[in-house]
This record gives structure tokens, C-alpha cells and sequence, in this order.
């Protein structure tokens, strides 16, 4: 990777979003998220064959609602154009590619909660109990059993925090700043699509 410490730019660009969800005015500009988002696209790349499928759509995604901040602001009025317009459902919409971007980050989250306890050099159960608890319940069978076979395809953990240009305590350190500011991110996101009655499992 060119960068040189990804991780921590990852955990301060989350942090900044947590800072904005906190905020009195709580409006989190497309913009900044966005932005905050495009970093983590390389660990998906980092996780190899099993998380193809997850770089690409993510990628995609993300670039949409960097290309949606040059004329909206925030993630409110992101939602409410798109329910004016009676697209939010829509393949395409912004709407539906910020609840794919959400899942991403959401993944990243279990991802490093798992990989901060789970013991040894092996990222197989990390990386399979993050592609259960948020990736596989929106998959047809055919991702499923693709995912499955890439898993023994992944890095150990010595080598993705050889990609990441980390040791494991510094790697700890900023996953668990992440997985700290990226949960109140998910839940502020999950509560726009609710409060709008749109639900978050489609």
C-alpha cells in the first residue's frame, strides 16, 4: 500500500464522522463520509479472493455518493430527494448504495472486533463470523459458497498488518478506534432509513 499508516487514517477520518453524529445539529455531510469511506476500500482488497465481491460493489458505491456530494449536502437531505423522487429502493439510487456503503463499514467493525480477540494467526473465523453476521443474510447462495471458498484464501493476520504497515499492538490500537466511532455512525444511519419507515433489510 502507498500509504503509510491506512489504519490510522481510517480511525481519525471515523472519528471525525462520530464527532459529527454528536454533534448538537447531528448532520453528517455526504462529503466527509464519502471520503471517510474510500479509505477503507483497500482492506477490502488487502482480504483477497473471499471479499472481491465486497471491494467491487463497495468501490462502486462509494464513488456514487462522492459523485452525489458535489450537489447534497447531507445524508438527511441524501434521503429525502431520493424519497421525493420515489427511488429509494431503486438499483442505483443513493439511497440503496449508502445501506450497501453502511454494510461495508458495518463488516469492517465485526471484522476488527473479532480479529482484537481472537487469539493465533489465522483470520478464517474473524473474517467468517463478519461475512455471517452482516454480509450473508442478503446473499443468494451462489456469493455464499464463493465467500466460503475464498476464505482459505485468506492473509494471516501477520500479513495483513505487514500490508498495513502496523505491528499488532499499534493494529489493536486504531482497530478499536475505529470499531469505537464507526458504531455510532451505523446506528445513526440505520435510524435515517427508520425514522422514514424505509427499514434496513433489503
Amino acid at each position: 500500500m502507498a500509504d503509510v499508516k491506512p489504519l490510522r487514517k481510517i480511525a481519525e477520518a471515523f472519528k471525525e464522522l462520530e464527532l459529527a453524529v454528536n454533534s448538537q445539529t447531528a448532520e453528517v455531510e455526504v462529503a466527509s463520509f464519502s471520503q471517510a469511506c474510500s479509505l477503507v476500500s483497500p482492506l477490502f482488497g488487502c482480504l483477497g479472493i473471499a471479499f472481491k465481491f465486497a471491494e467491487m460493489d463497495y468501490v462502486a458505491k462509494v464513488h456514487d455518493l462522492a459523485e452525489a456530494s458535489k450537489s447534497i449536502s447531507t445524508l438527511h437531505v441524501l434521503l429525502d430527494r431520493d424519497m421525493e423522487a420515489d427511488c429509494v429502493r431503486r438499483a442505483g439510487s443513493h439511497s440503496r448504495n449508502l445501506l450497501r456503503v453502511k454494510r461495508g463499514i458495518e463488516m469492517v467493525r465485526v471484522l476488527f472486533e473479532q480479529i482484537i480477540v481472537t487469539k493465533g494467526n489465522s483470520l478464517k473465523d474473524p473474517a467468517s463470523k463478519a461475512y455471517q453476521q452482516v454480509f450473508a443474510p442478503h446473499h443468494g447462495w451462489v456469493i455464499r459458497k464463493a465467500v466460503a471458498a475464498g476464505m482459505y484464501a485468506l492473509p494471516t493476520k501477520e500479513q495483513l498488518l505487514n500490508k498495513l504497515n502496523e505491528d499488532e499492538n499499534s493494529a489493536k490500537d486504531q482497530m478499536q478506534n475505529y470499531v469505537a466511532a464507526s458504531a455510532p455512525l451505523i446506528l445513526y444511519i440505520d435510524k435515517l432509513f427508520q425514522t422514514r419507515n424505509l427499514g434496513v433489510d433489503w
